[in-house]
């Protein structure tokens, strides 16, 4: 079967490769120059299944409207109007509360586990060994009575899954990740979550996308896709301009947050909208003293990762659109917390900065599979858990490609859910 993919971000190139192993033949399109080149190129690079969970979380509406206020906030809004903003916003705050909290994070850490043994798997498979992989677990740090309760909230939701977790104390939080213990900023405890790990999304789509072209999948990059032809409730093609016209068996869209637009026309509101963050790359100089887990300040909101003789530091979620300017007091903003939390060991006079867009849907899960448009099927709506998430959810859509049946549970995570599925 010949099946085009939409888009060679990390979702997108993974889909190729599981669509590439079961046979069909495969083209993937791509706007830009190479693959990974927008949100997978400087993500936190967080592997953290057991993290993974939704942004609508108990009292974040509060906590959003108050660190809105505040200068130097990790959360912004643009105050344009925009209907798409507001609509999704609404449909965030409907799920900001402790019974959907404990039910999408449920659907999240389902298909987040799944995808780290899909990733190791595909991993060894394909030979893939430089994107600078670490299995060294995640800190997750508390400054708050609040956040600290949170994070037992999340554990519970662990515990139920059967995956290993620890509450910790800050010297047994420094302990595990020594680096810590050099933090000016005091908190008060953490969440060790030892089976997750990270990695450089950028580098592994490179490697993937070079692994696939040299066994027959087709890479058509420089290529803007301008409108999916339909005919009689059927895709019959994809638009690319210039007179030229793709034709498949099957399409599948993973184009993170440029999905929505291409959907409409359909008829279909995918309800995803783009939260830009941000994130420094920053060289390691002295081994010893640098981080070797990874660390999520929930706090502040970054992510700390360590990618191989660097440390990835990613953070901020501002409601502004597909805006993404470079803002010089967010770097400020990201150089300081990294100063404070790991003062020794890198080389700040090189640090690289980057912006980029999380394609978010209201309550969580990503959107999957087929849609109530024939030979349609989506692959979006990861979030900040793209990376965590990409392997397994490709691996889900492949499977459905194909007419099998998917190896886990994908209640919660299919189109239907917002009505874009089969009636």
């Amino acid at each position: 079967m010949r099946v085009i993919v939409l888009g060679a971000g990390v979702v997108g190139v993974a889909t190729a490769y599981y669509l590439w192993r079961d046979g069909h033949r495969v083209t993937v399109v791509e706007r830009q120059p190479g693959p990974g080149l927008e949100t997978s190129y400087g993500n936190a690079g967080g592997l953290c299944p057991s993290f993974a969970g939704p942004w609508a979380a108990p009292g974040m509406v509060g906590k959003v409207l108050k660190m809105a206020l505040q200068p130097n906030s990790p959360v912004r809004f643009s105050l344009w109007p925009d209907l798409e903003r507001l609509r999704w916003v609404r449909q965030w705050a409907g799920n900001c509360n402790v019974d959907s909290f404990g039910v999408n994070k449920a659907r999240m850490q389902r298909v987040a586990h799944y995808s780290l043994a899909c990733l190791r798997k595909l991993a060894e498979e394909a030979d893939l060994d430089g994107f600078d992989y670490h299995c060294n677990g995640v800190l997750q740090i508390f400054r708050t009575p609040q956040e600290l309760e949170l994070g037992r909230i999340a554990a519970r939701t662990l515990q139920e899954l059967g995956i290993p977790w620890k509450m910790l104390d800050p010297a047994d939080a420094s302990a595990v990740e020594p680096a810590l213990a050099a933090s000016s900023e005091p908190w008060i405890g953490a969440l060790h979550l030892p089976s997750d790990a990270s990695g450089d999304s950028h580098k592994f789509c490179t490697s993937l996308s070079a692994y696939l072209q040299a066994r027959g999948v087709v890479f058509r990059y420089d290529t803007s896709v301008r409108a999916l032809q339909h005919c009689g409730g059927d895709i019959t093609g994809v638009d690319i301009g210039v007179g030229e016209r793709l034709e498949a068996d099957a399409y599948v869209v993973a184009l993170g947050s440029q999905a929505p637009s291409l959907l409409r026309p359909l008829g279909l509101r995918l309800p995803v909208y783009p939260l830009k963050g941000y994130s420094i790359t920053v060289p390691i100089v002295d081994d010893a003293l640098a981080p070797h887990v990874a660390i999520m300040d929930e706090h502040h909101k970054i992510m700390v990762s360590r990618l191989g003789d660097r440390i990835r530091v990613a953070g901020m979620a501002e409601l502004v659109g597909h805006d993404l300017q470079l803002q010089d007091d967010r770097r400020a903003l990201l150089m300081r917390l990294t100063r404070e939390l790991l003062p020794n060991g890198l080389d700040f006079a090189r640090t690289e900065f980057w912006a980029g867009l999380r394609p978010m849907t209201p309550d969580g899960p990503p959107v999957l599979g087929p849609t109530r448009i024939g030979r349609l099927f989506l692959n979006g709506g990861h979030g900040s858990n793209g990376w965590t998430q990409a392997c397994g959810t490709s691996r889900i859509v492949a499977d459905m490609v194909s007419g099998r049946q998917p190896e886990i549970d994908t209640e919660g995570l299919t189109a239907g859910r917002f009505g874009m599925g089969y009636p």
